[in-house]
């Protein structure tokens, strides 16, 4: 939906976001969303970028891994883009020192990725098997990042739960998932917690708990509207207090090191800030989102909204209970100060509206919230549909968790962008447009007082894109996915994010500019060097056509990259070749 004509006049202002009043060093009602700060990051700062074990490791069925949701998930048809999977991906496991070398490159302090459980625990379960062959590729990838001066941050699970526990179990529906979990961190702990000081239980449950069990778009691909969300999130939300308590009490004093989570977040802006309506309606939205995990884990309990809105509709249902699980206040007490940092995903941003979706239309999560979800059609959108670039969001989404988590230390954890096009493009301005002002939007935050330590840009390859397989681009670095042996190549955005790491800050206007003029240089030189292998790659596959016109013109077309507006009309010619061939006969 587009936004309405009603946010001429209301869109930029924030008067009052009812538990948001109690942030009285942040204003509200500021309109300063195009102005830019000059400035530096605090001494220490960590800057980043991340990945993970689906996306990027490919050899999905090498060295004794087991199957994982998404490996099944994604050899059915019709579940994902061109029904593309992550069987090779990036080749991340054979070419991880490679990827090192790009992340020294880039001198970056820290470089986040994830473990793949399946990849070390075949069937999910420890009593069954551990592969040491997995174990000994991520050793391996500790050691390479520490001997290279990097800091890895670890997520434990990004996704790939292992299928025989989704079969067996119900994957996330089902309470057993805890303990699993709990016995794969526990080993992960052991094997590696003498070098990695920084663990990050769940990536995005969000993501895993909507999409996999509510909506289906993502693995294992389940329809349990009105339901399912909020069970699997139960679980998790469980599983990770359980795997901190075990940190705290095994492991914490010998190894030092900390655990946390990473959640992610859209951030939810009133449409009209006249209506008290819109107004509670964006607090419910964010509360939906980022605050459906994050105020268990720092409150003990859900949002009050949340419990509200969903034990009213199932009221209305007819149900004897809320579709919302609820925690015991045993594990209330439990739950509440089990993490040590905020990870936090943050991508674009929502306008927000009241509206009422009457219960018995069939319930489902996103009915339950009573909001719409407005965007400006002047906000950029180069990749994702969903994905539309309004830095200034990201500030005040930093703002409400200081406000609501009583300022907790934040890492940055993902936040990027994407692009989606068939043309290669190594200059990217639009992702250092992105970068440039998301990270000045996290600089002001930090100035208002939010304690955010490190950033992570998402993502340093292009890689493996869930359903959308590989036809959206997030990496600092382009991967040829047609290419056996998936080369990397640089675009604009690393030149221009390396310096923003060297200066650790935005010093002045010019200096800024500069950074861009000389990315773009640079990437120019790059574009010409991938056009002309990929024109040569095309050159081979006309060549190809030219010998056997008729029956390998489609094969032709589903292979090749249409790299440059040159190998554009390289491939047109080939057609325009190939009617002729075909006339003649």
């Amino acid at each position: 939906m587009m936004l309405s004509h009603r946010v001429g006049r209301a869109c930029h202002v924030l008067v009052l976001v009812l538990c948001l009043s109690a942030a009285e060093d942040f204003d509200w009602s500021a309109n300063n969303h195009d102005s830019f700060y000059y400035g530096t990051f605090p001494n220490g700062f960590s800057w980043g970028a991340g990945s993970s074990a689906y996306q990027t490791e490919g050899a999905w069925d090498k060295d004794g891994k087991g199957l994982s949701i998404w490996d099944v998930f994604t050899h059915k048809k019709g579940k994902t883009f061109l029904n593309d999977t992550g069987d090779s991906s990036c080749e991340g496991y054979y070419k991880f020192k490679d990827d090192i070398s790009l992340i020294k490159e880039l001198n970056l302090n820290h470089y986040r990725f994830s473990i793949s459980w399946p990849r070390i625990m075949p069937t999910g379960i420890r009593s069954d098997h551990v592969n040491e062959k997995g174990v000994k590729y991520y050793n391996a990838l500790i050691d390479e990042l520490l001997k290279n001066n990097i800091t890895p941050i670890v997520t434990l699970y990004h996704w790939d739960l292992p299928q025989v526990l989704q079969e067996k179990y119900g994957g996330w529906q089902n309470i057993s998932m805890i303990n699993y979990f709990n016995d794969f961190a526990n080993l992960c702990f052991e094997r590696y917690g003498d070098r990695v000081k920084y663990w990050i239980t769940f990536n995005n449950p969000w993501s895993v708990a909507v999409e996999g069990y509510e909506t289906g778009e993502h693995a294992p691909g389940l329809k349990l509207r009105g339901t399912g969300a909020y069970r699997a999130a139960h679980h998790i939300i469980k599983a990770h207090a359980k795997v901190w308590h075990t940190y705290d009490t095994q492991w914490r004093n010998k190894q030092r090191g900390m655990v946390g989570i990473s959640l992610s977040g859209d951030w939810g802006e009133p449409v009209d800030i006249t209506n008290q309506k819109d107004i509670e309606a964006a607090e419910r939205y964010v509360q939906f989102y980022i605050g459906w995990f994050a105020t268990p884990i720092f409150h003990g309990d859900y949002p009050q909204v949340m419990k509200d809105f969903i034990g009213r509709k199932s009221a209305q249902q007819g149900l004897g209970t809320s579709r919302l699980p609820t925690f015991s206040s045993q594990e209330k007490s439990y739950i509440k100060g089990t993490s040590d940092f905020l990870g936090v995903g943050h991508f674009t941003t929502r306008y927000i509206t009241q509206k009422n979706f009457p219960f018995n239309r069939g319930s489902t999560y996103f009915s339950d919230r009573d909001v719409a979800e407005l965007v400006d059609p002047r906000w950029p959108d180069p990749g994702s549909e969903w994905l539309y670039s309004v830095p200034w969001g990201f500030r005040r989404l930093l703002n409400f968790i200081k406000t609501q988590y009583g300022n907790p230390v934040i890492f940055i954890t993902e936040n990027g962008v994407s692009e989606k096009m068939m043309c290669t493009e190594l200059c990217d301005d639009w992702r250092i447009q992105y970068y440039k002002g998301y990270i000045n939007e996290m600089l002001k935050a930090i100035r208002d007082g939010v304690n955010v330590k490190g950033y992570t840009a998402w993502s340093l390859l292009d890689k493996f894109e869930w359903d959308e397989g590989y036809s959206e681009r997030f990496g600092l670095y382009y991967v040829d996915f047609k290419n056996k042996n998936k080369p990397r190549y640089p675009k604009a955005s690393v030149q221009f994010y390396k310096r923003i790491i060297k200066s650790n800050a935005f010093p002045n206007q010019r200096e800024v500019e500069n950074w861009k003029m000389k990315a773009t240089e640079t990437c120019s030189t790059s574009n010409q060097l991938l056009a002309a292998e990929e024109q040569r790659n095309t050159a081979a596959n006309i060549l190809r056509l030219i010998h056997d016109p008729l029956t390998s013109h489609m094969e032709m077309v589903t292979e090749v990259v249409v790299p440059t507006v040159c190998t554009l009309c390289i491939l047109i010619s080939a057609v325009f070749l190939m009617f002729l061939l075909r006339k003649r006969n």
